[in-house]
């Protein structure tokens, strides 16, 4: 098994041509795109079901094991379905396929994972607004529950925390995404 991280362009590659749909065959993030196979829109958010999730190098049992997710709940982004196979993006953008059991439509995001100030306490607040009181400072990395989302803020639920944080600081929600 190769390291997660060097087989990111050689995936991308191998998988855009493998699947005929090079490197446009999906919407840009945060546009809704058709239907895909399961009758949802391609690209959206979801999140690991299990803590152990194996990704594949292709849309079948038979591909070769790439790397292995080992934490439930964590966000990743579909950008593809073949039958009940999921392709799916991380924070990282590393991407490869996985079965569609192992994912949940519950909703999940990450604090500012790609920041460079990692250091930097992030504010959650008592309400959608700057001026309101602090509730919490998350790190970066932080996982949580996205409850909803609307006018550029997310409420994020998780251990220990509850409150409201600027929806572009999360990974796991598109911008101006509507979440009920």
């Amino acid at each position: 098994m190769m390291a997660k991280s060097s087989l990111c362009g050689i995936l991308g590659v191998m998988l855009g041509l493998w699947t005929g749909t090079g490197f446009m065959g999906t919407a840009l993030a945060g546009e809704p795109g058709p239907p895909g196979t399961s009758g949802l829109p391609v690209p959206r958010f979801v999140s690991l079901k299990s803590d152990k999730v194996n990704v594949r190098a292709g849309p079948a049992k038979e591909q070769d094991v790439a790397w292995v997710y080992s934490r439930s709940a964590l966000p990743v982004e579909v950008t593809a379905e073949f039958e009940n196979w999921r392709r799916i993006r991380d924070w990282e953008g590393a991407e490869g396929w996985v079965y569609h059991s192992l994912l949940s439509g519950k909703r999940t995001a990450l604090v500012s994972p790609q920041s460079k100030g990692k250091d930097e306490l992030l504010a959650l607040h008592a309400r959608p607004d700057g001026a309101s009181a602090v509730t919490a400072k998350l790190q970066h990395g932080v996982l949580g529950s996205v409850k909803k989302c609307h006018s550029g803020w997310c409420r994020l639920v998780g251990e220990g925390f509850d409150g409201w944080i600027e929806q572009a600081r999360l990974w796991g929600v598109y911008p101006e995404e509507r979440v009920e």
